[in-house]
């Protein structure tokens, strides 16, 4: 095996010696593939099988062996690295906006600068640094956000002026510039020798590798998978990961039972040259442009240069493509625009000998984040693709996280920003996904300032209402594939200017948000949240009750028309979900969840209730639009148009009924807001919407009424300190560590999911908690604002990020919510965190490198704000729950 790695390795360096080899025809390439002879038969059956020998395969099955396994196999259709590793740049950056691509690039890096060592095979890793270049402020300030980052996690990062750009890369024209990014330890690598290292450490592990060898589909019997069939027979496996790259869309509905993977491919270009007359020397920083939309490393004494241009060329939507990757048709015309922005950024180059123009497939997924987890339909199935041009930056810690899934049942991190179930069908129309690409290519180098919206692939998922917010002033967002109302802009605004204003700073629509706020506490509001999740969830016995019980902390044998907030937690304790459970019967029950939770709730559910005919769990999401009327006067509203009492004698908070409201019968209301304001939310079959719509707004109107987005709805929850899964909550926190331990019968009768790690958080304590901070020095018209992932810390050391931010129109100030931990400040040993540490501490919320001073509270707290005080005299006191 080791003999077969140093041939493939030999390869690798002789092709990258003599660039011509990539001009072989596909038909050359295919027969000296097939004729070559299969030395070792497969094995009739594995643990795992894994499909796909580039960085991505072979990093799972490296880390799967270092776990332990050994009952593994690898195919690869082609040869080892033959796919897009083989082309890839090989840059090393850990740069990175999102938190856990950056964890993943981290240790990236740390994993292939011992990787020689390891395996003997040369990786051509080399320390370079990187800088990343800012044209103009607004990219100097997201750089500022990415640093402040990387510097708590402890990589070195520095801000630079452009003076210091030139003395760490004397070829670069600088007159252009305000600011870069200098990260020292970003690294250059072969992407095709790392992939071969890992392939080499894991057949010494015990994987077992073979080449040229097809998956024609995965079987799944009874929602898992069973086995794997190809052109050499079939295995019979537990486990099957899906890291066929480009070609991991067309695996994924080659079975009876699709596996939906969103992800197309686009033409990626790059430029090599030969060596400059004086070689550039190997230890040169790369460079990122993303203004001039490029990035520039060395290579081999020349450069190779490449970019994400603003009119990408998909590529192979009608399907298959070829087995192994060839270099595609050079373009000059398409790569030229980005061919000026390196000379202009480096003018030098005017009479460098171009060697050639690589023209090579990459591909980019619906949100630009790439794609991991278990298949929401087929348990056992895994999938590690769509990386986005950042494969070989995430490939190390993207296999650890997914090697870690598979064999303990979860990461170590929270990845569900990158979870395969963060989508669903929807985004797996070809059209949608080859529209979609052209606006993400492009986008990999736009500046993305806060609250930015994809504009392609809309109005795809919308309320029944949709036509007549739009025609009122609706400005949308889209969540999950469906079209939310952000705010609504009044008559005689420029509506123009509010679509296209962008900033780190206080935005345009601030007054408008602020009136809607204002409307919520003083009158009353209609916001459209149809998008939610809503499950029913019922039974011919107890069957749903006694599973409902297990699965859900809090205690759901109450009355029937009782509204119950509980979390959805896993063995650990930690939300899979937050959600509202009305009982509607003794044996049925009306689930709400959040809008991005259709499939990955709907598939925790499945895997856990009973096999039983008798148990029925239906998504309903589609058969209601919700109406949340927030406000004071909404009770007044919903009185006149029911002809029923609703004071909170008679519809006391957390109850569900159903009633009619004008002529619509079957309406269910209940006594929630998700704000912590007084009001209810309306179920309405979506039939009776329009009509609904229509008589609240008509009666309403003596109370003021107006419509409301949800950006509003933000504001208020924050400031009443509300958490939300997926931004505050996730798999890794628990109730005890956000103030929610009321949301938690540990008693109740019987055993729940996660109530073992809730009772040694109980007696043991925690070791982060769910904090709310009110930023002091802060000037909300002149500073930066605060917008989530900003580093807290406490007595001038790092102990946390903040998870939400928004502006608070009741307390004038900007809040932030976020998780403090306690490290000792001798050994770095987390400490569990008091309510002392956290009301002893001073606190400040680091914006782009500038930290505002920040007081802390815990939850709960009173929501009994004074309207309109004087920030000086604002005051915090006890609690109201919603």
């Amino acid at each position: 095996a080791v003999r077969m790695f140093l041939r493939l390795l030999s390869d690798i360096q002789w092709r990258a010696a003599h660039p011509k080899w990539r001009r072989m025809t596909g038909s050359q390439r295919s027969t000296s593939t097939t004729a070559e002879p299969h030395p070792v038969s497969l094995p009739a059956q594995a643990q795992v099988v894994i499909c796909g020998g580039g960085i991505m395969g072979t990093s799972v099955a490296y880390h799967l062996s270092k776990m332990g396994l050994k009952d593994i196999v690898l195919l690869e259709q082609g040869r080892l690295a033959a796919g897009t590793t083989r082309f890839c740049a090989g840059i090393v950056s850990t740069a990175r906006p999102v938190s856990i691509e950056l964890k993943m690039a981290h240790y990236s890096n740390k994993l292939y600068q011992q990787l020689e060592q390891e395996t003997g095979v040369q990786t051509g890793y080399m320390k370079t640094g990187s800088i990343s270049l800012a044209q103009t402020q607004d990219r100097l300030i997201s750089l500022k956000r990415i640093a402040s980052s990387l510097n708590v996690m402890g990589i070195p990062c520095e801000i630079i002026s452009p003076k210091k750009v030139l003395q760490l890369h004397p070829l670069i024209n600088i007159h252009d510039l305000v600011g870069a990014m200098y990260v020292p330890e970003d690294a250059l690598v072969s992407s095709a020798n790392v992939s071969l290292a890992l392939a080499t450490a894991a057949s010494q592990n015990g994987v077992q590798i073979h080449e040229r060898t097809c998956v024609s589909h995965v079987t799944i019997q009874k929602g898992r998978v069973t086995g794997v069939e190809t052109d050499r027979g079939r295995i019979q496996c537990e486990f099957f990961v899906n890291c066929a790259g480009q070609w991991a869309y067309e695996l994924g509905h080659s079975g009876e039972e699709p596996v939906h993977i969103p992800l197309h491919a686009c033409e990626h270009f790059y430029l090599l040259t030969h060596p400059l007359k004086e070689p550039l020397s190997s230890s040169l920083p790369t460079i990122v442009d993303p203004d001039g939309r490029i990035y520039i490393r060395n290579w081999q004494g020349g450069i190779l240069s490449g970019g994400f241009e603003k009119n990408p060329k998909p590529l192979f939507t009608e399907g298959r493509n070829q087995l192994e990757i060839q270099n595609l048709q050079e373009d000059w015309d398409h790569f030229g625009p980005l061919l000026d922005a390196l000379l202009r950024r480096m003018p030098g180059l005017e009479a460098l000998q171009i060697m050639q123009l690589v023209n090579c497939p990459e591909s980019f997924t619906p949100d630009m984040r790439c794609i991991m987890g278990e298949s929401p339909t087929a348990r056992g199935y895994f999938v590690l693709a769509g990386m986005n041009s950042a494969g070989i930056s995430y490939g190390g810690g993207a296999g650890k996280f997914l090697a870690e899934w598979i064999v303990n049942g979860y990461p170590s991190e929270n990845v569900w920003p990158l979870d395969l179930k963060r989508f669903g069908t929807l985004q797996s129309s070809r059209t949608f996904l080859r529209h979609r690409v052209m606006e993400v290519m492009p986008l990999m180098c736009d500046l993305k300032v806060p609250r930015w919206d994809f504009q392609t692939g809309r109005q795809l998922r919308t309320s029944p209402l949709y036509d007549r917010l739009d025609a009122q002033g609706a400005r949308w967002m889209e969540k999950h594939g469906f079209e939310r109302v952000k705010y609504f802009v009044p008559p005689g605004n420029d509506l123009l200017d509010l679509d296209h204003s962008k900033t780190f700073y206080k935005p345009d629509w601030f007054d408008i948000v602020g009136s809607e706020v204002k409307c919520c506490k003083e009158a009353v509001c209609v916001i459209d949240m149809s998008s939610f999740t809503k499950f029913e969830i019922s039974s011919t016995g107890d069957q749903a009750l006694e599973s409902l019980q297990y699965l859900f902390s809090n205690d759901l044998d109450v009355p029937v028309g009782h509204v119950v907030h509980t979390g959805m937690l896993n063995e650990k304790g930690g939300y899979e979900n937050d959600c509202s459970i009305a009982r509607l019967s003794k044996r049925s029950f009306f689930m709400i969840s959040p809008t991005d939770q259709q499939v990955h709730c709907w598939a925790w559910l499945k895997n856990r209730l009973p096999d039983d005919s008798n148990l029925v769990m239906e998504d309903v999401t589609w058969k209601y639009t919700a109406l949340n009327l927030i406000g004071p006067r909404a009770v007044d509203v919903l009185s006149e148009l029911s002809y029923a009492p609703m004071t909170v004698e008679h519809f006391p908070s957390l109850f569900c009924k159903e009633m009619s409201v004008g002529y619509a019968n079957g309406i269910r209301v209940m006594s929630i807001t998700h704000t912590g304001e007084p009001g209810f939310v309306l179920y309405i079959p979506i039939e009776y919407a329009l009509h609904v719509y229509n008589e609240v707004m008509n009666m309403g109107q003596k109370y003021g009424i107006r419509n409301a987005g949800y950006y509003a709805l933000r504001s208020l929850r924050i400031e009443k300190f509300f958490a939300f899964w997926g931004q505050d909550l996730d798999a890794f926190t628990t109730p005890m560590e956000c103030g929610r331990e009321f949301q938690v019968k540990l008693d109740k009768g019987m055993q729940f999911l996660g109530q073992e790690a809730l009772w040694e958080q109980k007696q043991n304590g925690v070791y982060k908690r769910f904090t709310m901070f009110i930023l002091e020095d802060h000037d909300t018209d002149m500073d930066l604002w605060p917008w989530w992932g900003e580093p807290i810390f406490r007595n001038g050391r790092y102990v946390g990020k903040t998870t939400s931010s928004a502006y608070s129109y009741t307390l004038e100030r900007h809040v932030c919510l976020g998780f403090v931990h306690h490290f000792d400040e001798k050994t770095g040993e987390e400490l569990v965190v008091t309510t002392d540490f956290i009301n002893q501490g001073e606190y400040e919320i680091d914006i782009a490198g500038q930290r505002f001073q920040a007081k802390a509270k815990l939850y709960p707290f009173s929501s009994l704000f004074t309207q309109r005080r004087r920030k000086d005299e604002v005051e915090l006191s006890g609690y109201q729950r919603e």
